[in-house]
């Protein structure tokens, strides 16, 4: 298992892989297993905007397609490109949806919130706590009628 340090500076390397001509700005994630594997992810642009991917989709899709489903963490950091320290990066709406989609509650997300004293500085979130009021595949099971 790694811990949410070495989760952040996984993603601190998966951001130097972005591909981001247009908005220059350079999302990396790193996704934890329930098993303890990591999958990492960058954010990839496309000159007509709507198939750009975000990093933490890169993440969970690399993970899903290898046949995983149980996850346990993400790490977040983002920024622009020729910012030498990072700040608050959090996902965007679709990221959070996709996430509700493979996790539970107690999933947590870790964002990067800048640099103390040369450590990097996060917080550590609940699924709930960023998407309140979900949407899930629980509101997809067929419910009883009401009498």
């Amino acid at each position: 298992m790694k811990t949410y340090e070495e989760l952040i500076e996984l993603a601190l390397e998966a951001r130097l892989m972005a591909y981001t001509p247009y908005s220059h700005f350079k999302v990396g994630a790193a996704l934890m297993t329930k098993d303890g594997k990591v999958y990492k992810g960058c954010n990839i642009e496309n000159a007509s905007y709507t198939p750009t991917n975000c990093a933490e989709r890169t993440a969970f899709f690399k993970a899903i397609s290898e046949g995983e489903t149980e996850f346990s963490a993400i790490a977040i950091v983002g920024g622009f490109e020729d910012k030498k320290e990072l700040d608050f990066c959090s996902p965007c709406g679709v990221c959070r949806q996709v996430i509700r989609e493979f996790c539970e509650d107690d999933f947590k997300i870790i964002l990067l919130t800048g640099q103390k004293d040369g450590k990097n500085t996060y917080e550590i979130y609940d699924l709930p706590e960023i998407l309140p009021f979900s949407f899930g595949p629980n509101d997809m099971r067929i419910k009883p009628k009401s009498k």
